[in-house]
């Protein structure tokens, strides 16, 4: 008997080892169907947020029940155990984070098992980053960036058969275009979500149109993406819940008086009736799922089975439901085998609404000022990531802390995380775990300077309360320190940088001890008298620096009479007292300008009157404004009366130097701002302080600021998708349906905007550049409003179950943030110019701060030189892919209207990167190119359809090239707007 159970402890050892080879994975491993029957794909999932009411930790370990009931870990421990059991179960599993954090504590044993059932098909991974991100308030280079982690680590550990083909958004709150066409990029063959504004979908629901053909780009070619919406949320039909989270009755077939079997059959059999009238195909999706579900997954497929079974009996009495086991891969499969066409969309499903009093536009801006600190780890980790190439820096520490801060800016993605929608308790931990990331990183980035620069011993400490210009290294003086700027952009660029410093003089040479022209300008009142603030530094020096890569500029305190380049702007105390080149005129304007700008101040409001730039003089009239409202969350802006703008005069004061202009208004007691201009830039700089948002009213308060110009645009503005492509805005409108806007006028005309906004009419364009993600709109001609701080003391109960009310030090949430206004006239390729001020503002220089030691500043190592790249071409990504490999991604980021073509060659980077082989791959870095074939589907009227199933591949030949092949092997060509993705193998050291 000893022997027997030893054999069958082998057998079953065996059974989990299974070779690639062996593999039947993907489409081959899916469910036989019948052809004359209706189709039910039955798709066990379970959706765990990465944070909401519980930190990603208290969610994975199952700990404060009281919150929520949920232990992610248990779930997968439960599936697992359960799929074992009957090879045709089936589960999809959607975010990486969670499965990587449980994959790491398991046996080898345990690992073989699960590698089993993925080789089979029988655990299906879907979508596949690191969290399902957010659509609105993201930034495409993040998304890449998370969903590269999370695919690479199902790579590592799978292989072939751990990469997704489909992508699960079922918990966004509404889709972007965006990510449509950065799931083709990345091969994916369809997508499926469940909300869409409920207009929409009643409409879809009569049209058989809720199963669509998304055209993901207006510049891009062959980015057609499968959309589907689910009917029922994501949940299983009403009744069908059969976890333990549920109520609802299980099914009983034994001999007892509660034998439910024909009833819960026919409630299903109807159910399913009804659903299949709204789908075009004999196949039809049921998700059998919901939040956190699965945690004791025998209840669940034990009822599964029977469900299965019960339905699919009653074929022999004439059914035509066929039910089985199966994944949303399966499911998208089937659609592409039916032959059908399906109709077409071309914008985006934003904003989202349930009902006609709630638009989901609040959480554009929610949490204003972590939606900046997300921005600022997506600064770090890029920066991060490059220097690690460049420094080609290999210790087991600094890949550690690389590798965190990639996994937390993809935590970050999380669509309760950048939204804002999350309760306080977690903001705090995200708050808390990217603060970590970040000094991680500058860890990283300082070891890299200091084998790239000739200062091995230096400090490299970067400054996170700049914000507030603050920094605890120059807060005791700034005598004798080194500023090291990094320049992630692919080409030398020009900014102005701010330290700030003590009232003293100083003088700033650069590494060739050349002189460099700077200035001293005080920091607004309003920020020193932030309570949390050590005002130590009441000033920033300011100059300006090209950088190539890495460049480094000495200061040193001087006096007064040895600093001739130091220019001290005048200090006004107030405009009306005025006698200079920046003086009151007598029809009571105040003139501020630069070679290439020109500001006129109305003197009686205190306000900006007139803007001319680029040939273009413009009325502008700046202000701010609140909605007051009693009933808006983190979700939803709801209006409950009209606008109410400031308009009592602005005290100001302008400060008028030779490299930066700059104009300090005070609105009120919580509202304050600097409008400044720099000598050769050319925008407008606002930098907004708004908080503590007074409630004492007990009314909540969301704060815009308004931009009146008198450009006509007819109701017709542009926002970015996702930082990339413009979609094209209508006041009122939508592109396939009515919005209900009866009750929420303002609301359902807000769009997200994550770093541009435009309105244009037929000569005039104005442009509003953002620093953040933010709810913009054009209600009327010419005016603009951005969103810019929410503060509320309702809980509506959608989420949750507290209000939005951000508190800092016992008071009200202070934000600090910058918008830029571009004014031009309206020609063909103008608009080039905005998309490299977007890169400028989205990844500025990085400052890094040392002491100065003898010799400082010049790099002692050969960096890699981008500049040869054409103007249009953008450094998206540098990074290590693995101990011998560096991924590169390089973007066009013009459109067809702006650029062509380009064509460059890359054989000198690859050579600078130590590079032995050169391969090509999707967008993500985990497919190679040539073998991407994506599923193609019919559009509606497009002809006759084929009669065999059609596939997408690379429009070019992918590029495959080793050293010893000569340098026109390694040509790249970009057309407007594509990205490509390279992996370089390189020597190791």
């Amino acid at each position: 008997m000893a022997i027997l159970k030893i054999l069958a402890i082998f057998v079953a050892l065996c059974a989990c080892h299974v070779t690639p080879s062996e593999a039947v994975c993907g489409y081959e491993s899916c469910p036989e169907t019948k052809s004359n029957m209706i189709n039910i794909h039955l798709v066990p999932h379970s959706h765990d947020d990465l944070g909401w009411l519980k930190t990603a930790d208290q969610y994975y370990y199952g700990n404060k029940h009281s919150i929520q009931h949920a232990g992610v870990q248990y779930i997968f421990d439960t599936v697992v155990a359960e799929l074992t059991k009957d090879s045709r179960r089936r589960f999809i599993q959607v975010e990486t984070a969670f499965f990587a954090k449980w994959w790491q504590d398991q046996s080898e044993t345990k690992k073989k098992l699960v590698k089993k059932l993925v080789n089979e098909g029988r655990l299906e991974f879907t979508g596949g980053a690191w969290s399902m991100n957010d659509e609105a308030a993201v930034n495409y280079q993040s998304v890449i960036d998370q969903f590269t982690v999370g695919l690479k680590f199902l790579n590592d550990n799978f292989g072939v058969c751990g990469r997704p083909r489909v992508g699960w958004q079922i918990d966004a709150f509404g889709h972007s275009r965006e990510q449509a066409s950065m799931f083709a990029q990345m091969g994916f063959d369809g997508q499926f979500f469940a909300r869409m504004d409920q207009n929409d979908k009643n409409k879809r629901v009569d049209n058989l149109g809720l199963e669509m053909i998304w055209d993901a780009s207006e510049t891009l070619k062959d980015l057609e993406f499968f959309t589907g919406m689910l009917y029922n949320h994501y949940s299983a039909p009403p009744g069908f819940c059969f976890d333990s989270l549920c109520q609802d009755d299980p099914i009983i077939d034994g001999k007892s008086y509660d034998n439910n079997v024909n009833s819960r059959i026919d409630d299903f059999i109807n159910y399913a009736t009804n659903l299949a009238k709204y789908y075009r195909s004999s196949h039809i999706m049921v998700p059998m799922g919901d939040d956190f579900q699965y945690e004791n997954a025998y209840m669940n497929y034990r009822n599964m089975d029977k469900l299965i079974k019960y339905v699919n009996e009653r074929q022999a009495t004439g059914s035509k439901f066929n039910i089985f086991y199966s994944t949303a891969g399966c499911y998208l499969n089937s659609l592409h085998k039916s032959l059908q066409s399906w109709p077409n969309k071309t914008q985006d499903f934003l904003p989202h609404s349930h009902e006609a009093k709630s638009f989901w536009t609040g959480f554009f801006t929610s949490r204003p000022t972590q939606k900046r600190f997300e921005r600022d780890g997506n600064h770090m980790l890029q920066v991060a990531k490059q220097l690690s190439v460049l420094a080609n820096l290999s210790s087991e520490q600094q890949t550690k802390d690389l590798e965190y801060l990639r996994q937390i800016m993809g935590v970050m993605q999380h669509h309760d995380a950048i939204t804002g929608t999350e309760k306080q308790e977690v903001s705090n931990d995200y708050d808390r775990l990217l603060y970590d990331a970040i000094l991680g990183g500058t860890n990283t980035a300082r070891d890299a300077l200091r084998v790239l620069t000739n200062q091995p011993n230096g400090e490299f400490e970067s400054c996170l309360r700049v914000n507030i210009s603050e920094c605890a290294f120059t807060k005791d003086g700034a005598d004798n320190v080194v500023v090291t700027l990094y320049n992630p952009l692919a080409h030398t660029s020009s900014q102005y940088v701010r330290v700030p410093v003590k009232n003293e003089n100083y003088e700033v040479t650069n590494e060739k001890g050349q002189v460099v022209t700077s200035e001293l300008v005080p920091v607004p009142w309003q920020v020193l008298a932030l309570e949390h603030r050590s005002n130590d530094t009441q000033h920033e020096l300011v100059f300006k620096a090209s950088i190539n890569t890495i460049g480094s500029f000495y200061i040193r305190k001087v006096e007064e009479q040895q600093s001739p380049s130091m220019d001290i702007p005048n200090r006004f105390k107030r405009v009306h007292s005025l006698k200079s080149d920046a003086g009151t005129h007598d029809d009571g304007e105040t003139i501020v300008q630069t070679s290439l700008i020109k500001l006129v101040i109305d003197n009686n409001t205190g306000r900006l009157k007139t803007v001319e730039m680029n040939g273009v003089s413009e009325s502008i009239d700046q202000t701010f404004g609140m909605y007051k409202t009693a009933r808006s969350c983190h979700y939803i802006f709801r209006q409950d009366a009209d606008l109410e703008l400031l308009e009592d005069p602005v005290e100001f004061t302008v400060y008028d130097g030779t490299l930066v202009k700059e104009v300090h208004q005070n609105f009120n007691e919580y509202v304050s701002q600097v409008i400044r201009i720099y000598e050769g830039v050319n925008r407008v700089e606002f930098e907004w302080l708004v908080g503590p948002v007074p409630i004492d009213d007990e009314l909540g308060k969301e704060i815009v600021t308004v931009i009146k110009s008198g450009i006509s645009n007819e109701g017709v503005f542009y926002t970015d998708s996702n930082g990339r492509e413009m979609i094209r805005r209508e006041k009122d409108q939508r592109e396939d349906f009515t919005p209900d806007l009866s009750e929420q006028p303002v609301s359902g005309n807000i769009y997200p905007v994550t770093s541009r906004l435009a309105l244009q009419d037929s000569s005039r364009r104005l442009v509003i550049l953002n620093d953040r993600s933010q709810g913009g709109t054009s209600l009327e001609n010419g005016r603009v409003e951005m969103m810019l701080h929410r503060r509320h003391i309702f809980a509506d109960g959608s989420g949750a179950a507290e209000a939005i009310n951000e508190q800092q030090f016992g008071k009200g949430l202070i934000a600090r943030g910058k918008l830029f206004l571009s004014l031009s006239a309206v020609e063909e390729g103008a608009t080039a110019a905005e998309r490299l001020a977007e890169k400028e503002i989205h990844l500025p220089f990085w400052k890094f701060f040392s002491k100065a030691s003898e010799v400082f500043g010049s790099v002692s190592k050969s960096l890699p030189d981008f500049n040869d790249l054409p103007e249009s071409v953008h450094l998206l990504t540098l990074e290590p892919y693995s101990a011998d490999e560096i991924l590169l991604r390089l973007e066009n980021i013009m459109d067809q209207t702006e650029v062509g073509t380009v064509s460059f060659n890359i054989r000198q980077i690859f050579d600078s990167l130590g590079g032995l082989e050169i391969r090509e791959t999707t967008l993500d870095g985990n497919l190679p190119l040539g073998e991407m074939k994506r599923l193609k589907f019919s559009h509606d009227g497009a002809g006759i359809v084929s009669s065999t199933p059609e596939y997408f591949t690379s429009l070019q030949r992918p590029l495959a090239a080793d050293k010893s092949q000569e340098d026109s092997e390694f040509s790249v060509t970009l057309t407007p707007m594509q990205i490509r993705t390279f992996i370089i193998k390189k020597e190791l050291a």
